[in-house]
């Protein structure tokens, strides 16, 4: 218990103070969180020793992240924007797929090296994104509509290459644990609705003069439906995004998720400093060359092709090429692929800190693009400050 006040109280001060740097010097706080986990962890000092005790307290912050996106999502505006995104999804990320596939290829790395290369770096990140759209465009605006669909989109896929991966490890029944996963979801998602409307309404209809029940009921209904959907071999964050949707149907959902942000921002730094923290650095200068060349051809192909085949959805220039620009990086899955792949031995361990490399560096590059080019809520002038 020592070693972990000590190590988050280290975390904190080393936060604040490149916090406020980046502020003074006009970065992007992401930067200065993802700095502090190089500076105070394992690669550098070591001051902060139990990183992945910090790496499992920060995916609270993911599956709050996620359970706040679904609030704000209605499923009726849900299943609308996955009509709408789906095509241009499922083609922006078959051909990420195949980019990195061939880049892996030519790196010279396995079969199954390559392919897990391929499936991590098929997808956008969800933290990243919702992080840097302001509170109204995620709101009540169509691009957060469409981020988030697109987004959510990815993550279904993201869970279904991350069972897929798990499958590997018995051939012979590989499809079926497949679809008893996607069977076990969509039971989920049944039960998440008729609970919400049947009990969990009733008990916020008596309690909604009282905030802080509120308060304690979103993260009660946040973490009960993660931990049921882990229960069930989904991902946490799987259905905390579900519970988020369900619940909002409820007019008292946004208020719900302005209680949740500091909350959520919290566990974000931990994320942010776990990124840093758990690079190995000797490796990486066997890897940093080819990493931080796909990373600059993904950050300039992925909202090329995104803007692409938004505009031939009908949407306008200046959106599609916003749009693209804020989906231009690899996801947290990328990380989880490759740390899941690694666990599972399928591949080495040279392979899992390319992966990993190549996924900090698009992260950073797209947000230093975000945050100079467009409004976000932390941004470094007062022209592109909007929350």
């Amino acid at each position: 218990m020592e070693h972990m006040i000590n190590d988050l109280s280290v975390i904190l001060v080393a936060a604040a103070v490149l916090s406020c740097l980046a502020i003074f010097f006009r970065q992007p706080l992401i930067i200065a969180y993802i700095l502090g986990g190089i500076l105070v962890g394992p690669p550098v000092f070591g001051f902060v020793k139990n990183v992945e005790l910090i790496q499992n307290i920060s995916h609270l912050g993911v599956t709050l992240l996620l359970f706040l996106a679904g609030l704000c999502l209605h499923p009726q505006k849900l299943i609308r924007i996955f009509h709408e995104a789906f095509a241009a999804t499922l083609v922006v990320s078959l051909m990420s797929f195949g980019l990195a596939f061939a880049f892996a290829s030519f790196l010279r790395l396995t079969m199954m090296e390559s392919v897990c290369a391929g499936l991590a770096m098929m997808f956008s990140s969800t933290i990243l994104t919702v992080k840097l759209l302001p509170t109204t465009r995620l709101h009540h605006q169509r691009m957060g509509a469409i981020c988030i669909g697109i987004l959510i989109i990815q993550d279904l896929m993201a869970v279904a290459a991350l069972v897929f991966l798990r499958s590997l490890e018995s051939p012979g029944s590989a499809m079926m644990t497949f679809m008893l996963q996607m069977v076990k979801l969509a039971a989920l998602i049944g039960a998440l609705f008729l609970v919400e409307q049947y009990v969990l309404r009733r008990i916020m209809s008596r309690v909604d003069r009282f905030h802080e029940v509120l308060f304690m009921l979103g993260l009660a209904w946040c973490f009960g439906v993660a931990a049921l959907s882990h229960s069930l071999g989904l991902f946490d964050a799987t259905g905390a995004f579900f519970a988020g949707v369900v619940m909002a149907r409820h007019p008292i959902a946004l208020f719900i998720s302005e209680e949740l942000k500091p909350l959520r921002d919290f566990f974000l730094v931990l994320f942010f400093f776990a990124l840093g923290a758990e690079l190995n650095l000797p490796l990486l200068k066997d890897v940093f060359v080819p990493a931080a060349i796909l990373a600059a051809v993904f950050v300039a192909i992925k909202p090329f092709l995104f803007r692409i085949f938004l505009r031939r959805a009908g949407e306008t220039e200046a959106f599609a090429a916003e749009t693209g620009f804020r989906l231009g990086q690899l996801s947290e899955f990328s990380l989880l692929i490759a740390l899941l792949a690694f666990d599972l031995g399928q591949i080495s361990e040279r392979a899992s800190q390319f992966i990993q490399l190549t996924t900090i560096l698009t992260i950073l590059i797209s947000s230093y693009i975000v945050v100079f080019r467009f409004q976000t809520p932390i941004g470094p002038s007062e022209e592109l400050i909007k929350d």
